[in-house]
């Protein structure tokens, strides 16, 4: 067996090449993203400048082959959903205690350290409630489109399920992944009677989770509620 590793024994090196085959990666390929995942996140707790200069350069060494993540710009930017998003009148609106009841709700009922309700504008992502995130500035409440995992909940209309982003195929090199902000996510779109997605109701850890089918049972009954109150009575 080779030992990949000086100050680990047998059982750490199998145990290394094991987590790397789950990962469908080489070895060398599996330590060189962990070690750059680090680099990623070390950068931004230290509110430095952003991370993007450290990823592109990154992306160039061959360390993380592709940083970009399927484009859904064109339900993201179709002119109906987003006549849709501004019709309810919720971008850069006050918080309001109706949706923090909700997030709150999410986060107790799936023990979860976050939860929001999420808007999707055209090139950013809104907080219109938030849970678990103590205060938040104006300029807080929002992110680059980039950053935005709710985004693909929305452009699928379907629930979105990750329980360790860090090994999914497709999300492991979102930004919000890389720099350790989100390792489990399970979103629910919300959906006017239109079939028009707005945002989402979400909740996400720092940790790998297993979410239930009752976990989505419960998460898909508050986004109700909060489509709900966001759109009326729906045919």
């Amino acid at each position: 067996m080779t030992s990949w590793l000086r100050r680990y024994d047998d059982w750490l090196n199998a145990e290394l090449e094991q987590r790397a085959r789950d990962a469908g990666e080489d070895v060398d390929t599996y330590v060189a993203r962990a070690v750059a995942t680090r680099m990623v996140a070390d950068l931004a707790r230290a509110d430095s400048d952003s991370p993007e200069e450290l990823m592109t350069h990154l992306a160039a060494s061959g360390v993380f082959a592709s940083t970009s993540m399927p484009s859904v710009s064109a339900v993201i930017n179709d002119p109906e959903r987003l006549r849709a998003l501004h019709a309810t009148g919720l971008l850069d609106s006050p918080v309001e205690e109706v949706y923090d009841r909700i997030t709150r709700a999410a986060a107790q009922a799936l023990d979860a350290p976050h939860a929001l309700v999420s808007l999707v504008d055209i090139d950013r992502q809104y907080f219109k409630s938030f849970a678990g995130l103590g205060e938040l500035t104006e300029e807080e409440r929002q992110t680059p489109l980039n950053r935005s995992v709710c985004q693909y909940a929305v452009a699928n209309g379907t629930p979105l399920i990750l329980e360790d982003a860090r090994t999914d195929p497709v999300f492991k090199n979102h930004p919000a992944v890389l720099d350790g902000t989100l390792v489990a996510y399970l979103g629910i779109p919300l959906i006017d009677g239109h079939g028009n997605g707005i945002g989402t109701l979400c909740v996400y850890d720092e940790k790998p989770r297993l979410w239930s089918t009752g976990h989505v049972q419960i998460l898909s009954d508050l986004a109700e509620l909060a489509a709900e109150r966001i759109f009326g009575s729906r045919p």
